[in-house]
């Protein structure tokens, strides 16, 4: 499994009804796209919790030839044309995990991205994150979590979509748009690979 994240930061005053319909319109072209595990169509509103109004997508990968056929393909031109290049943050999948509430449509999404500390070695901090993770992932509400890490900047994300807003989990919560998930049973498979 492979994570990877881009957001687009709009201005303040941007008629975020416009990310709305962009997602309601095209939202499902990647119901089929292969090698797509999940696409959570993400976005968060200035004054609604964020800071910033953003639409920022967030994609769990079952192979790493989709990431690279949706990145160099015309599905991610079309980001390209109407927004510019965004930066792409990826992530090698630690684990991913269905929850008690997997067969309902998640409504919110938590981002929590954390460093791990340089005073230590990786395999300790990772092992005690997926601890929390699986501990997460367990909790009533949740749909499915993930944990992945960037070994260039020794971080880790957690991602968690929850079929209502979950209380008392930090990270950065977003409004879940609409869920492509054509590959989603290969994710628990495959997400140490």
């Amino acid at each position: 499994m492979h994570a990877m994240q881009y957001g687009i930061t709009l201005p303040a005053d941007y008629d975020m009804g416009i990310i709305r319909e962009r997602v309601a319109t095209r939202g499902h072209l990647l119901d089929g796209f292969p090698g797509l595990g999940l696409k959570a169509y993400l976005m968060r509103e200035r004054g609604e919790g964020s800071a910033v109004n953003q639409y920022a997508p967030l994609y769990l990968w079952a192979a790493p030839e989709g990431m690279n056929d949706f990145l160099l393909g015309p599905g991610f031109q079309g980001v390209v044309n109407d927004f510019g290049r965004p930066r792409v943050r990826h992530w090698a999948g630690l684990d991913y995990t269905e929850g008690p509430a997997a067969g309902s449509a998640p409504r919110t999404a938590v981002r929590h991205l954390s460093r791990l500390p340089e005073e230590t070695g990786p395999a300790a901090p990772a092992g005690a994150a997926l601890e929390e993770h699986r501990r997460l992932a367990a909790c009533a509400g949740v749909v499915a979590a993930a944990v992945a890490l960037d070994p260039h900047r020794w971080e880790l994300l957690h991602f968690t979509l929850w079929a209502d807003g979950p209380a008392g989990v930090p990270g950065d919560r977003f409004e879940v748009l609409h869920l492509s998930a054509p590959e989603r049973a290969r994710l628990a498979k495959g997400a140490g690979a």
